[in-house]
């Protein structure tokens, strides 16, 4: 009898107790890593890994709080449970709120006896997190030998060369560069599943192909039924034997059974169908029978931060293996440069700040749902964040919940340790501010400025070294700026005989990022050192930025 992952990850948990285990080096996001992990997933504490646990307290407390009716009449959403992990420890696995809450479309509250609190194996609808299992499943099809990321659909698909589709590959099916409309109303302009399917293959591109990024569901569609073609297997039986039986998943797969419906999250009220629960939200996958390629897979945080540990991990997990190496390489490729903010590997998104918040960088890769749902894959820090919530409940209207997603990533961000290569290093709080150095002694023309800095900023933030002669006038000396090095830099500069030197932070109207950091600050004319921060700390003089020891 074949153990499952997590019941292996669960008795190896038992075996990682002892004292040398206990003071790990800290979880560094200004050390990224290479190559691949090898982890299994196990609980921990956020010190057992070197992680500050505040961020991540901080962050928990503001999840909670979105639970709560704001100024709109009510929550963010019902309910959401929160899953950190860093180097294969669980250090969070949060539940909070409601997994049913309400009773009708309007948002009428259910009394608190009927209502059902979410829990840690709460199973929610992963909406188009969905996605990355039908990619996945795809690529075991390569892995296969049965088609080329380049091969044109019609090769395969000949129903699908129609209409200007003859030259759509699958390589733009997989990066939404095919053309594709975002969707169609399958569920209710079409009486049955082979009319709905028969007017994806039929229908038109918006664009030609490889032209734009439009993100479409019509494109995982349509890979689901190439890879029900490739393999003569139906989709939920590709995801059942590619992706959850090789992982040991057991809560995980499209039309959760009637046996696990006290635990599945409830989605939205929808005319017809009342507060769904134990069904798939999206119209045309439920349409489609629950299982397509763009929506249709339950699952709880634990068993998704397994999918995701896998792949940080090359594709194997526990003895299990899903992918070669080459091949989730292959899928965290940016394979969109030429359109710029939608960056896009094989299925998974790439270097999206508007949810992967501070943990963005051209590797970091995941993907949303449309009912709440997040993954974010940290490689360079081995690092996963988890949020799910049924934002949909009981309405889909009741906004956005990008802030919140945010709020998981940067929390799990600031909780990893930038250290200082000198002594004390100073970082901007978030409303800006100055660090400038005292009075510089002029002694002749020769003066360079050097400085450690790291910097991890929004693109629409910098910070601008300047100089000034006379106290009142500043020049523009330098910028920082820039994301996802996560690596110190030693920054050397001419000062042409100034008096003064400011670092001034100029805050945009992005998201924000890890920070930038200064240290190590020296000052150096024809007569020698003329200022060492580290040696006169009082040489410094902080307005909106504070010392910093990670």
């Amino acid at each position: 009898m074949r153990i499952p992952a997590l019941l292996i990850a669960a008795t190896m948990a038992l075996t990682v107790t002892s004292p040398a285990h206990a003071d790990r080096r800290d979880a560094r996001f200004d050390q990224p890593h290479e190559g691949w992990a090898s982890s299994v997933l196990r609980p921990g504490t956020p010190q057992r890994v070197g992680l500050d646990p505040a961020p991540l307290d901080a962050a928990l407390a503001q999840i909670e709080r979105y639970t709560v009716p704001d100024a709109t009449g009510h929550p963010l959403y019902a309910g959401a449970v929160t899953l950190f992990a860093h180097d294969g420890v669980v250090v969070t696995h949060q539940p909070t709120g409601w997994a049913v809450r309400y009773a009708d479309a309007a948002g009428t509250e259910l009394p608190e006896a009927q209502r059902v609190p979410m829990a840690q194996d709460t199973i929610f609808d992963l909406a188009s997190i969905s996605k990355l299992f039908t990619s996945i499943v795809v690529m075991r099809q390569h892995e296969l030998g049965r088609f080329g990321l380049d091969d044109p659909v019609a090769r395969h698909l000949p129903a699908f060369g129609v209409n200007g589709k003859e030259s759509i590959t699958v390589r733009q099916l997989l990066t939404h560069t095919s053309g594709l409309v975002a969707w169609l109303p399958l569920w209710s302009q079409y009486p049955d599943v082979p009319s709905r399917l028969k007017a994806v293959m039929e229908t038109t591109p918006r664009s030609a192909p490889g032209t734009t990024y439009l993100y479409s569901d019509l494109n995982l569609i349509t890979l689901g039924v190439l890879a029900e073609k490739w393999s003569g297997k139906k989709l939920d039986e590709l995801v059942r034997d590619d992706i959850t039986d090789p992982l040991g998943l057991v809560d995980t797969g499209y039309n959760p059974p009637a046996a696990k419906l006290d635990r599945v999250a409830a989605t939205e009220y929808q005319a017809g169908r009342g507060i769904i629960r134990g069904s798939v939200h999206d119209e045309n996958a439920w349409s489609l029978g629950g299982v397509a390629g763009h929506a249709g897979v339950f699952s709880t945080a634990r068993e998704l931060a397994v999918l995701g540990q896998a792949i940080l991990n090359g594709g194997g997990y526990a003895g299990g293996r899903i992918l070669r190496e080459e091949t989730v390489e292959l899928m965290l490729t940016d394979f969109n440069q030429g359109f710029p903010g939608n960056s896009h590997g094989l299925g998974f998104e790439l270097d999206q700040r508007w949810y992967m918040g501070a943990l963005t960088s051209p590797r970091a890769a995941g993907h949303t749902g449309y009912t709440g749902t997040t993954l974010v894959l940290d490689p360079l820090s081995r690092s996963i964040a988890i949020l799910l919530t049924n934002r949909v409940h009981p309405s889909r209207n009741w906004g956005s919940i990008n802030p919140a997603r945010r709020v998981a990533a940067n929390g799990l961000a600031q909780a990893l340790a930038v250290r200082p290569r000198h002594g004390t290093a100073w970082t901007p709080e978030a409303d800006g501010g100055t660090l400038t150095t005292r009075d510089l002694p002029r002694r002749g023309e020769r003066q360079q400025l050097s400085f450690r800095a790291f910097v991890d900023l929004d693109p629409g933030d910098r910070v601008v070294v300047e100089a000034t002669d006379d106290g009142s006038t500043w020049r523009e000396v330098h910028v920082l700026a820039g994301y996802g090095q996560r690596r110190w830099q030693k920054v050397e500069l001419d000062l042409a005989s100034a008096t003064k030197v400011r670092w001034r932070y100029a805050q945009g109207t992005g998201y924000g990022g890890r920070g930038v950091y200064v240290d190590a600050v020296r000052v150096i004319d024809g007569r020698g050192v003329a200022l060492d921060a580290e040696r006169e700390p009082a040489g410094l003089h902080p307005e909106g930025w504070r010392a910093a020891d990670r």
